[in-house]
């Protein structure tokens, strides 16, 4: 399959399977337990019908949003995610230059691959530096400091993850950091040669923001072991608090998910939250983004910038966000099959056609901006959230 014939999502997640090895894909494809929280995260957004208005003269349109004060040419971003050049070898580096091309914002994650003062030199774009709370105070007041000096723009605390999730796919093949495989693992990595020489023949593999803690050698802890030995599970509202002040600028909470801890967020000066229950791949079950955004959008969007990020594939995925109170989108899975299949240039033509994806939904909806979208444009099959009067009334 060729990048020219890739023309959605599920084009990339096959083009990405067939380069990979079993054992990678899974990683990326993955969720916890028995992935009913990852299947729910695409099709919440069955649940609801868009109703277009026409005649509306939309030879042109506005996609650009302001979100934690970055203004972003279209309401979309590339999320912050783990171990980005084990998918290719350009790994951020590609992620942070086509989000650059296309004048949207991006992450680099505490383990990602490329440093976050790299990934800064190449885009002009507005960055997030996504980190998570670690029994080693110290740790993170120097991860604070060195996303300051390096002009990070919004800070994201990862919330959801304090211990990491049961992902069975992984423990079938033996997937690890550092590898190691099983004879299952190993056979799939056997069967994919071209990965394994495009891996050997580029620089060693590295974590950045983390090598003196968790690396390749045996002298480094394993991903695995980093959350179960090195993150806080006893992280507190008071602690993030402190942290809040210390950054002093935008600052966003990933993985919020319920309407008390929403307003926590607010009262403790947070500008940010992002809606995520981590892909599915944390706690199987949980209610999807998409299902609590309207809720938590009633009790905390005049105070605070609601994002939300889990299963989307589309533009129009995009739109119904937007229309329930949304102010950006988070991507994954959506950049990293097409990293995984083709580097630099899948990125960028998987933005390119979410791009074209979102201008034309905005034309056929009978939208010049944004901001036009709201509930009137949307009809639910389910409701499947509580109006705000609804939440108070349970109180």
């Amino acid at each position: 399959m060729r990048l020219k014939n890739c023309h959605s999502f599920h084009d990339f997640r096959r083009m990405a399977k067939s380069r990979l090895p079993g054992p990678i894909f899974d990683y990326i494809d993955g969720g916890a337990d028995d992935e009913v929280t990852l299947r729910r995260n695409t099709s919440a957004f069955d649940t609801c019908d868009l109703v277009p208005n026409v005649l509306r003269g939309v030879g042109e349109v506005d996609m650009s949003v302001t979100v934690m004060g970055q203004r972003l040419a279209m309401p979309v971003y590339c999320s912050p995610t783990a171990l980005q050049r084990l998918f290719h070898h350009q790994g951020e580096r590609a992620v942070a230059a086509a989000a650059g091309q296309f004048g949207t914002m991006f992450g680099v994650s505490s383990l990602g691959t490329v440093s976050l003062e790299e990934a800064r030199r190449i885009s002009s774009g507005p960055q997030v530096y996504q980190f998570y709370f670690h029994k080693d105070r110290g740790l993170n007041r120097e991860m604070m400091a060195r996303a300051k000096q390096a002009g990070i723009e919004v800070m994201m605390l990862t919330v959801d993850s304090i211990t990491g999730g049961n992902r069975e796919r992984d423990k079938r093949t033996g997937f690890a950091i550092p590898f190691r495989l099983n004879l299952a693992g190993l056979t799939q990595f056997a069967i994919k040669p071209a990965w394994a020489i495009n891996y050997l023949t580029h620089e060693r593999f590295r974590l950045p923001q983390l090598e003196n803690h968790v690396g390749m050698d045996g002298g480094a802890l394993s991903i695995s072991r980093y959350f179960t030995e090195m993150l806080d599970p006893t992280m507190s509202w008071d602690d993030v608090a402190e942290m809040v002040r210390e950054w002093g600028g935008q600052f966003c909470l990933k993985g919020i998910m319920s309407v008390e801890d929403a307003e926590r967020a607010v009262e403790i000066g947070c500008t940010g939250i992002v809606l995520s229950n981590h892909g599915g791949r944390q706690l199987d079950g949980s209610r999807t983004a998409f299902d609590q955004l309207a809720e938590i959008v009633d009790a905390v969007g005049d105070r605070i910038d609601v994002i939300m990020d889990g299963g989307v594939q589309r533009g129009t995925h995009v739109l119904k966000a937007l229309a329930l109170g949304a102010k950006a989108v988070g991507l994954g899975r959506y950049y990293l099959f097409p990293l995984a299949a083709a580097g630099q240039p899948g990125v960028e033509r998987a933005l390119d056609l979410l791009r074209s994806e979102i201008e034309r939904g905005m034309k056929l909806m009978g939208c010049t901006d944004l901001s036009r979208l709201n509930r009137g444009n949307l009809r639910c099959i389910e409701r499947n959230w509580m109006d705000i009067e609804q939440y108070r009334s349970h109180q």
